[in-house]
């Protein structure tokens, strides 16, 4: 049923009804009653972390450990010297349970751990033995 504008003509100049029981309601605050409802709240930025990517951590073989093993020893024979290296390792992603990303950093050394298993860089990282992936020294 189409009603006419002029259906309206009795009723539009009347006055507007005035609450007693509920105060008067800002413009803003009766805006807000209309916002859009986001019933997934958290979903997008789930969504975006599922997809953000990460490097998989890389199983060295025997040779590979034991070249490492040899230079970490050389490193701390050394380290009255303050070695310098240029060092790749993996960082385990915080945010995930698996995965991570590799850092390649030129740093020097502070000491070695034989009882933690890790190199402290002068940089003030701690690195374990098992995440280093390549170390060269210079």
């Amino acid at each position: 049923m189409k009603r006419d504008i002029h259906d309206y003509q009795g009723i539009i100049n009347l006055p507007r009804h005035i609450s007693k029981k509920h105060p008067h309601m800002l413009i803003h605050d009766r805006a807000a009653q209309f916002a859009p409802f986001a019933a997934l709240t958290g979903h997008g930025e789930a969504i975006s972390e599922t997809a953000r990517t990460v490097d998989s951590r890389i199983v060295l073989g025997e040779d590979a450990v034991q070249e490492i093993s040899e230079k970490l020893n050389c490193i701390q024979g050394n380290i009255k010297n303050g070695p310098a290296v240029i060092i790749t390792y993996f960082v385990p992603d915080s945010r995930k349970n698996y995965g991570g990303r590799y850092v390649t950093k030129q740093t020097g050394v502070k000491k070695t751990d034989d009882i933690k298993h890790t190199i402290s860089l002068t940089d003030g990282t701690e690195v374990r033995y098992n995440d280093i992936l390549v170390i060269e020294i210079e």
